[in-house]
């Protein structure tokens, strides 16, 4: 199990690195995100999309797909964890919470580009690395 930051999700929707290794390890590791990480992509997408003039009806086609590889997590499952999450994270990006709450809520690592989550006290795997973690036997993982 994975809890990706709201960054993994956006970089599957413009890019194909993360979209493959979404697909290829979707039947083997549960990847999930908290719910306001993918609020915070769909309200991140557009500006970026038009930035790199991607058209608008493929990039939410991509980001419905991200969503079926890709299960929401609830605020009331990880909000248990809320105060401890905004502890570790200190003055860090405060937004950051929910992702390392889930990943408390879940006992599994992160995904994430985002080097706000290093020293949070779980573990981080950033798109250049993960597919070791992704490719290890499940009772190692």
């Amino acid at each position: 199990m994975l809890v990706l930051d709201a960054n993994i999700l956006i970089r599957a929707v413009l890019g194909s690195r993360v979209l493959g290794l979404l697909r290829k390890y979707a039947g083997k590791v549960e990847f999930m995100a908290p719910d306001v990480a993918f609020q915070e992509a769909r309200e991140h997408l557009p500006g970026i999309r038009e930035a790199r003039q991607i058209p608008a009806a493929p990039a939410m086609a991509a980001l419905d797909l991200v969503a079926r590889l890709v299960q929401a997590v609830e605020a009331e499952m990880y909000a248990w964890f809320e105060a401890v999450a905004r502890e570790r994270n200190g003055k860090r990006d405060e937004d950051d919470w929910p992702v390392l709450a889930a990943a408390l809520t879940l006992d599994c690592p992160i995904w994430t580009e985002d080097t706000d989550f290093f020293g949070c006290g779980v573990a981080t795997w950033t798109t250049h690395r993960v597919e070791l973690y992704l490719a290890q036997p499940a009772e190692l993982a």
